[in-house]
């Protein structure tokens, strides 16, 4: 897989909106895996400070130098996320980017993965897709999607900071 916007259409992912656009209400509701692109002619500037929320009271930074050896320049996808369905049934694709997008304004959530996004100086105009998929199938999909990923570039996605492993 190339990872770019034509191969994660061909694999059935849709919405494709910038995050400063998206409307929470036609995120479908149901599990499944998310990924946030680059859109075209995106340069990295990175913000000293980011404007996400903490988690257990860490901060969210990171120094430039280690935001630039992440950087990957090749690559259009920067993060793949999961939305599963939650022990109650009620979380899902629209509940996870609401709580990402929350994080990215600096509210506390446990969204912690992919804080590098937003210490991007234009992170509201990264795009966002999501492919909805049976909640047996959750875990599965973002562990293939990470280790081809990894095939392809040599590591993560720029805003994954551990590889996701199907579980059994």
């Amino acid at each position: 897989m190339l990872f770019t916007k034509k191969s994660l259409t061909d694999e059935g992912f849709t919405g494709f909106r910038p995050l400063d656009e998206l409307d929470p209400m036609r995120i479908p509701q149901g599990p499944g895996i998310f990924a946030v692109l680059r859109p075209g002619g995106f340069e990295p500037v990175f913000l000293a400070k980011s404007t996400a929320g903490t988690f257990k009271k860490k901060d969210p930074n990171l120094k430039r130098e280690s935001l630039e050896s992440e950087w990957i320049p090749d690559a259009s996808v920067l993060y793949i996320g999961k939305a599963s369905a939650g022990s109650q049934g009620n979380r899902g694709l629209r509940k996870q980017i609401q709580e990402f997008m929350d994080y990215g304004r600096g509210r506390p959530t446990v969204v912690w993965d992919a804080r590098l996004l937003w210490q991007l100086r234009d992170a509201l105009d990264l795009i966002i897709a999501w492919k909805e998929l049976p909640a047996s199938e959750v875990n599965a999909a973002e562990a293939a999607y990470h280790a081809d990923f990894v095939s392809v570039f040599g590591r993560l996605p720029f805003a994954n900071l551990v590889q996701a492993r199907s579980k059994k």
